[in-house]
């Protein structure tokens, strides 16, 4: 009786282990798959912040002569006084637009949560079995 219990043990103790791996591998397929969807989330955000900067820069090069020239002429003011009023509102608009991409990315989570909370979970079915 004594050598069929020691069996029984050792195949037990061999499926907790075939089984404690298997659920690993899951586990790290899971890390895998809510990871990358992160990644997709961040580089959508990149984008944003991109396209922010992008029109920053095509503004101040298509916009800043023909604004300037423009309260040159109508508002009588000086090109000093025109050239500042035209980059602050460029300005403005450039910062609207990264921090909307910026608040994307703040508010985003890049930690596998899903994977953490299984991962919790599996560990006390671990213990429940080995108990």
């Amino acid at each position: 009786m004594s050598q069929g219990t020691e069996r029984g043990v050792a195949d037990l103790l061999g499926d907790l282990v075939d089984q404690t791996s298997t659920l690993v591998r899951k586990e790290v397929q899971l890390a895998r798959a809510e990871l990358s969807e992160k990644v997709g989330l961040v580089s959508g955000a990149a984008v944003s912040l991109g396209a922010g900067m992008v029109l920053m820069i095509g503004a101040l090069i298509a916009l800043v002569q023909a604004a300037i020239a423009a309260l040159v002429e109508y508002a009588g003011l000086s090109a000093t006084v025109s050239a500042l009023i035209v980059a602050v509102v460029i300005a403005l608009v450039g910062f609207l637009v990264l921090r909307g991409g910026l608040a994307v990315l703040k508010n985003m989570s890049i930690t596998p949560d899903r994977t953490a909370a299984q991962l919790s979970r599996d560990a006390e079915v671990v213990k429940e079995q080995v108990r």
